[in-house]
Formats: C-alpha cells, structure tokens, sequence
C-alpha cells in the first residue's frame, strides 16, 4: 500500500521554481512567479475590467459590448495559449503554457468569465425588477378599472 502512494506522489510534477509539488489549483498558482512585468499587467487588466463591469451596470448597451468583448476574449484563449507557448521567451522568465491550457484558463479566462457572471447577474435582477413593475402597473389599471366601473 504505502508503495503505491509513494508511486503516486512521485507521479505528481513539482514545480521547477519553487520546488513545491503542484496538487492542487492553490499550489499551481503559488508557482507562478507573479513579479513578472506581463503578469502584472495581467492583473492590472483584470482589475480595470473589474472596474468597467461595475461601472457599465446602468448602461445596458455598453454593458453588452462588454460582455460580447470577453465572451470573444474568452472563445480565443485556446488560440492566445499557442501563440504564447511558442514565443513564452520572449515575455516570459517560465514556460506556463501547457497544453491542457490550465494556466490561461486560470489566470487568463476564469477571471473573465466572473465578469461576465457579474454581468448575467446583474440582466437577471433588471429583468425581475422589470417585471415586477409590469405586474404592480397592470394591477393598478385592473383596479382602476373596476373603480370606474363601480362608480358608473
């Protein structure tokens, strides 16, 4: 038993920078060496797309140019992880991008995405208040027209 774990564990990667073994999406992102100017850049991006979000909530048709630009930016993330895992010298101290696209999607995609949650969220909650005004007017008129009627 105990030599099947340890075939197991010796089977898991350990990461080259940090000698820490990747099992989990926790440890994989304490390996990325996230001084890296691009990175940095990265979670700047993320952060003022954040922002953006937050800021198009009461502009519904910005709002939907938003969302449409990350869903797109999402879709070709498979295409930006080959680009970058055949030029990652050239920006790049380490090579993140596997096949698999596991970096790209975690750093790159996931955070995109929860933007476009916020987005889907915040049309749900429009459409329900939307409605929610729809009914309260058409009860108004059902009552105000059968007030008419009862004074006729």
């Amino acid at each position: 038993m105990s030599a099947q774990k340890a075939k197991n564990i010796s089977s898991v990667p350990i990461d080259g920078f940090s000698n820490i073994r990747i099992t989990s999406t926790w440890t994989f992102l304490q390996s990325v060496d996230w001084s890296e100017p691009w990175l940095i850049g990265l979670l700047v991006f993320h952060l003022l797309c954040f922002a953006f979000t937050i800021f198009t909530c009461k502009y519904y048709r910005l709002q939907i140019f938003h969302f449409l630009l990350m869903v797109t930016m999402v879709y070709s993330a498979e295409y930006l992880n080959e680009v970058a895992a055949m030029n990652w010298r050239s920006f790049s101290k380490f090579q993140y991008f596997d096949s698999k696209g596991m970096f790209i999607s975690l750093v790159y995609s996931v955070p995109l995405l929860f933007n476009t949650v916020i987005i889907v969220a915040v049309w749900v909650k429009r459409t329900f208040s939307t409605m929610t005004e729809l009914k309260t007017l058409q009860l108004k008129r059902k009552a105000a027209r059968e007030n008419s009627k009862k004074t006729q």
